[in-house]
């Protein structure tokens, strides 16, 4: 019987699970999303979610608890270098899972489970890099506008000086 056993065994005895997970999980940190069935989704940001929080405070011992889950140290230094300090001030919620339908070869229910504050479309900070570009942008055209009416009057004043000396040797002839 299952009486208060809530976490979903995903079909697998204990090791194979927390090794599932632990190498799901490592994916995730270094790829920063990865398709897979809903499922596995679901218990991967179960497991994930409290390996977030506890990189969030750089300290040696939750250095050593993180890599008893995820058992990589590339995962766990790529975990504190790169994403904790982009989560720092996220409370919770560092993934999303999106579903994207069947898979054709058995129909399973499938998801793209992705770590939210390094997706571009959805992160509220990409506006101050758009800023940013515009300003490069605008600053740019106006070097091009300064330097380009000086150029073409020159090009434009040769050409006048040029026709119009043909044009009278053409009418003294």
């Amino acid at each position: 019987m299952r009486h208060g056993k809530k976490f979903n065994h995903l079909g697998r005895t204990a090791s194979h699970r927390s090794a599932l997970l632990s190498n799901m999980a490592c994916s995730l940190i270094e790829h920063k999303r990865i398709n897979t069935t809903v499922a596995k989704a679901k218990a991967l940001r179960v497991y994930v979610e409290p390996l977030l929080t506890k990189a969030k405070e750089d300290t040696t011992h939750n250095r050593r608890i993180v890599f008893s889950y995820l058992q990589s140290k590339e995962a766990v230094t790529e975990l504190f270098r790169t994403v904790a300090p982009k989560i720092a001030e996220r409370n919770g919620g560092y993934t999303r899972i999106i579903k994207t339908g069947f898979r054709p070869g058995d129909a399973a229910d499938t998801a793209l489970i992705e770590l939210v504050d390094f997706n571009e479309l959805y992160n509220p900070n990409a506006e101050e890099k758009k800023t940013t570009r515009r300003s490069r942008r605008s600053a740019s055209t106006a070097k091009v506008a300064v330097e380009a009416p000086a150029v073409v009057e020159e090009k434009v004043e040769e050409p006048k000086a040029e026709a119009t000396d043909s044009t009278e040797e053409k009418a003294g002839e």
